[in-house]
């Protein structure tokens, strides 16, 4: 039997909207390669009307598989920034975004669970009973182990491994600190180009062996990978500071030595930034205001 249906049901978009089942996809773009982008990431992208994207995404992922009608918005942080998106800032917007279109993707560097603010874009959706999926992705360690040859758990040198923040260095233990010195666990640092000579004092005092040696990896997996070289006790002096570039990862302890052994990948050793800084502007890509 045909029932008709009047114009004004026709036209009734707020019914629409709550008849369409609206998702938030939580992606992880992985750590620079975009060849390390997974399929289903991939294939979410593609039907995406709205992408919500950090700093730490390789632009050739946006130019190579989001929908090209699809509303990009940049939500970059940057260490020392002032004009980085606040976090409830960033949370508003993917409400406001899920209530305008059904396929949502909010685009994050690496994987989506490590060390990134995913817990509080969560809470946010949650409180407005918004429909999610997580997608993870590539870390920036596992990317760089894997770019350098340095298998993180290498048999014979460590016993496992510790993901660890510089960002939240001053708030470990005297006690934490002599731990990390005692076992035998790879460390690998995120978040630390600033602060690593800093972390490395604490680690010398607390104990860790001064001939231990470590890897800085500059923008790992990029054609701008740099990796240098260097022992714990490179970091002794007080007048040690270097600066590293932007996102680096840093792996401490006996693995290390085996990049001289391992090593395969040649980028172009090139100086200059990978992942444009929050006021430069990619080339061939038009970024949406907010909502």
């Amino acid at each position: 039997m045909h029932v008709a249906l009047s114009d004004e049901s026709h036209n009734d978009k707020d019914y629409m909207k709550k008849a369409i089942k609206r998702t938030i996809y939580f992606i992880g773009a992985g750590p620079g390669d975009p060849d390390l982008l997974t399929v289903k990431a991939a294939k979410i992208l593609a039907r995406a009307q709205a992408v919500v994207v950090d700093r730490l995404v390789s632009p050739e992922i946006l130019r190579q598989y989001v929908n090209a009608e699809a509303k990009i918005f940049f939500v970059g942080k940057q260490g020392h920034c002032s004009t980085s998106t606040t976090q409830s800032e960033i949370n508003d917007l993917l409400v406001a975004l899920a209530k305008e279109y059904p396929c949502v993707a909010r685009l994050k560097g690496g994987d989506t669970a490590i060390f990134s603010n995913m817990m509080d874009e969560l809470v946010a959706v949650n409180q407005h009973n918004i429909s999610y999926e997580i997608v993870p992705g590539i870390t920036a360690a596992s990317g760089a182990s894997a770019y350098t040859g340095v298998p993180l758990t290498a048999r014979g040198y460590a016993t496992g491994v510790k993901f660890l923040s510089g960002c939240s260095h001053a708030k470990i233990s005297d006690e934490e600190w002599k731990c990390l010195t005692e076992v035998n666990h790879t460390m690998v640092w995120y978040m630390t180009s600033r602060e690593w000579p800093k972390v490395a004092r604490k680690l010398i005092f607390a104990g860790a062996d001064l001939k231990l040696p470590l890897l800085v990896v500059e923008q790992a997996t990029t054609p701008n990978q740099h990796v240098h070289q260097f022992l714990l006790e490179d970091f002794l002096s007080e007048h040690s500071e270097i600066a590293f570039m932007s996102p680096s990862i840093i792996i401490v302890g006996k693995v290390a030595a085996l990049y001289e052994l391992f090593s395969w990948y040649d980028g172009k050793n090139d100086k200059s930034a990978y992942f444009q800084p929050l006021h430069e502007i990619l080339p061939g890509i038009t970024f949406d205001k907010a909502i």
